[in-house]
């Protein structure tokens, strides 16, 4: 059978020309095969009818069997003739016919060099769409971010409003000047206790000395 892989021939009959012949090839033995069954089945009726017939059912077999290879052999020749004439002028498309879906490749024509920067252009356009697509993602979660962010001001711009409310309902007056005393007084109480901690520490060190 042809080794040639007919790929364009395969493109227009959506099948390997070669697996066609083959079909056609196993059909044929299957009906040769079938054949010879049912001769082999008449010529053992027609000798069980002829008295002292001395020929057995195995010799019969024995002589269907030679028949069958003799024409096996003869048919291999012979399909090996038509699957050559099949294959080169009813199943081949010649070379200068274009397949319809092929003939835009004639009206535009590239050179190897054309075809390359093609390609080069491509994988250019390909990583640039990966890069935006990459950035477009940061952006997305960078935005995420700022949404949280900003739930989070505004829970404490809420919270400020309600410390102000308070001072208000209790005569504290503008809560920014309380805020700025009550910053300025724990950063005193602050200085007091890290004078204390020195102090302390002074005097656990003349203690030890003692």
């Amino acid at each position: 059978m042809s080794v040639d892989p007919m790929a364009y021939e395969t493109q227009f009959f959506g099948f390997t020309p070669q697996t066609c012949m083959l079909r056609v090839y196993i059909a044929f033995q299957d009906y040769l095969f079938e054949m010879m069954l049912v001769v082999e089945g008449v010529m053992l009726k027609k000798l069980d009818g002829i008295p002292g017939c001395k020929i057995s059912p195995s010799q019969i077999r024995k002589c269907t069997e030679k028949f069958l290879l003799f024409m096996k052999e003869h048919f291999d020749k012979l399909f090996a003739k038509m699957e050559e004439v099949l294959l080169q002028l009813v199943l081949n498309i010649p070379k200068n016919v274009l397949l319809p879906e092929d003939r835009v490749q004639e009206q535009y024509r590239y050179s190897k060099e054309e075809f390359q920067a093609l390609q080069d252009e491509l994988q250019q356009l390909q990583q640039q769409c990966r890069a935006e697509a990459a950035m477009e993602q940061a952006l997305r979660a960078e935005l995420e971010e700022q949404k949280v962010v900003k739930a989070e001001l505004e829970k404490i711009l809420q919270c400020f409003d309600g410390l102000e409310n308070i001072c208000r309902e209790h005569g504290a007056g503008n809560f920014k000047e309380s805020f700025a005393l009550l910053t300025q007084s724990s950063k005193k109480l602050q200085d007091v206790l890290k004078d204390v901690e020195e102090k302390s520490k002074k005097m656990k060190q003349h203690d030890q000395l003692m």
